[in-house]
């Protein structure tokens, strides 16, 4: 009698490394953030939103297909950039590669304090500057 073998396995999710923060001080109530987001072979984000953050987003390495609001799916490779207005909505976000990583540097222009990323979820990713700069999920 042949027996089925049902494998489960984690979903890959990227890594958030931080770069910068600093007040603007020519724009009262701003925020400039920096990050590197790496996305290990098949990473990919739950769906999410970056609040009322101004988002540009630059392709280090690698590729990742990304679908934002209602716009089609779309592929981002190195060297590609977009720009995502507040509240723009992540419905897909991952490396379709299951052999090669992706890398890209996504800059923030956000309100003091807030979280740079909300999962549908409502889990937030937050950073931790009196923490060595390390970010946070609650």
């Amino acid at each position: 009698m042949a027996t089925a073998t049902i494998t489960q396995t984690a979903t890959v999710k990227p890594l958030w490394s931080p770069l910068f923060q600093r007040a603007l001080p020519n724009i009262e109530g701003k925020t400039f953030t920096s990050v590197i987001i790496e996305f290990p072979p098949s990473a990919r984000s739950a769906p999410h939103r970056h609040g009322a953050a101004f988002v540009w987003a630059y392709m280090l390495a690698g590729a990742i297909r990304i679908k934002l609001n209602d716009e089609p799916t779309r592929t981002c490779r190195e060297g590609e950039s977009w720009f995502e207005e507040p509240s723009t909505h992540h419905l897909l976000v991952e490396n379709n590669s299951t052999k090669e990583p992706a890398k890209l540097l996504a800059v923030f222009i956000s309100n003091p304090g807030d979280p740079l990323k909300v999962d549908d979820d409502g889990k937030q990713t937050r950073w931790e500057s009196a923490h060595h700069n390390r970010f946070s999920t609650a």
